[in-house]
């Protein structure tokens, strides 16, 4: 099976033609579904976004949430829009409520939003301000402990909500998961311009805690394999971090979104 992917689009700078020519290419690639690794949009303007790929893409729709997404709004509005759409439209999937999909016998895909949970590098001391902290309403007015602390609890709703669906998935026998969620959740896979991150901006653009849960699940799992797709740093790159873990971390450019080269399941 085929596999579309898109990371951070950002269609609301992209514009609609951008938008309909990305959902073109789907098309033509005869994919079997498209994924979608979050900053789809901002919150005003995703549901628009996400109704023009349900409609257009021509095959089922896979997706999670990015930071930009909740931009003027907040977290559980934005994620009750997500959930409210994929009922509305049979080939549309917020994948942030535990859903494992089966794409083939053997490959299932499991996802999450996820989050820069301030683990890796030093988030007391980043001189770093994301417009995340002025334009999300979680985020804004909090002093720096109260801010990494909802950080933090971000990161482990995250890591919660993908562990039950990767131990479904794996006591369901598939052989290989696809990982789906837009924070790179290992500092090896958090890319800046073919480097890794500092410890500036490491701790806003990882997720330790999803990267905790992925080693110890899989540690406890040799048997199966799990490819992990993200985004956020607009960097892209490779790390295989464990024998049966590897990461991909696509690329993005502003006004210039791409679908990334086509993945294959087993």
């Amino acid at each position: 099976m085929k596999l579309a992917w898109i990371t951070d689009p950002h269609l609301n700078v992209a514009g609609v033609q951008q938008a309909m020519r990305l959902m073109a290419e789907v098309r033509q690639m005869n994919a079997g579904a498209l994924v979608v690794s979050g900053d789809i949009g901002e919150a005003p303007d995703l549901e628009g976004w996400l109704e023009l790929m349900a409609m257009q893409a021509g095959c089922p729709v896979y997706f999670v949430l990015g930071n930009h997404d909740f931009y003027h709004d907040s977290v559980a509005e934005v994620r009750a829009v997500a959930s409210v759409l994929s009922q509305k439209f049979p080939n549309l999937c917020w994948l942030g409520e535990g859903n494992v999909i089966r794409l083939t016998d053997r490959t299932a895909l499991i996802g999450h939003d996820g989050w820069g949970d301030a683990r890796h590098g030093n988030a007391m001391l980043s001189r770093v301000m994301l417009a995340d902290f002025h334009c999300i309403e979680d985020l804004m007015h909090l002093s720096k402990d109260v801010l990494i602390t909802k950080l933090q609890s971000l990161g482990d709703e995250a890591a919660e909500v993908m562990e039950r669906a990767l131990r479904r998935a794996i006591r369901e026998g598939y052989e290989e998961i696809k990982v789906l969620t837009h924070v790179p959740p290992f500092r090896e896979a958090c890319w800046h311009e073919g480097e890794q991150s500092d410890d500036e901006w490491a701790p806003y653009f990882s997720c330790k805690a999803v990267g905790d849960m992925l080693e110890r699940v899989m540690g406890e799992h040799p048997e199966c394999r799990v490819h992990v797709l993200c985004g956020h740093t607009h960097s892209g790159g490779e790390a295989q971090v464990m024998s049966n873990v590897r990461v991909t971390t696509g690329a993005a450019e502003y006004r210039k979104p791409v679908v990334q080269a086509p993945l294959w399941c087993l």
